[in-house]
C-alpha cells in the first residue's frame, strides 16, 4: 500500500514539473542564471522581465521581443542593436562584453519561442 502512494506522490510530482518546464514557469528554458540576471538588470527597465515591454518601455515604444519583427532580426542584427544602440535604446558598447550581449541574443531568441 506504501509502495503505491509512493508512487502516485512521485508520478504528480513528475507531473507538475514537467507542467512548469512546459510553460517556462520555472524561467525561460535555455538560459542560465547569470544570463537571465543581466536581462533582469540591463534589459527589463524598457523590455519587462517577460520581454513584452515594461510601462516605462511602452511610453518609449520599445520593440516586443516576441514579436515577428524582433525574431525575424539575425543574431548579427541583434548583436549589433545591442553594442551600437538601435532607436531610442542607448548603445552597450564597452558596458557589456561580447559574450554578455551573445547570451542575451539567446535569450531574446527564447523568448520569441514563448507566447
Amino acid at each position: 500500500m506504501m509502495k503505491g502512494r509512493k508512487m502516485q506522490a512521485t508520478l504528480a510530482g513528475c507531473t507538475v514539473l514537467a507542467f512548469a518546464l512546459g510553460t517556462g514557469a520555472l524561467g525561460t528554458r535555455g538560459a542560465d542564471d547569470k544570463t537571465v540576471k543581466l536581462f533582469h538588470d540591463k534589459c527589463s527597465v524598457c523590455h519587462g522581465d517577460d520581454g513584452h515591454g515594461s510601462d516605462v518601455g511602452k511610453q518609449l515604444d520599445v520593440a516586443d521581443l516576441h514579436s515577428p519583427e524582433v525574431q525575424k532580426q539575425t543574431d548579427e542584427q541583434l548583436i549589433n542593436a545591442v553594442t551600437n544602440g538601435k532607436g531610442k535604446m542607448p548603445p552597450n558598447k564597452g558596458k557589456l562584453t561580447a559574450d554578455q550581449i551573445k547570451s542575451l541574443v539567446g535569450y531574446v531568441r527564447e523568448l520569441g519561442k514563448q507566447k
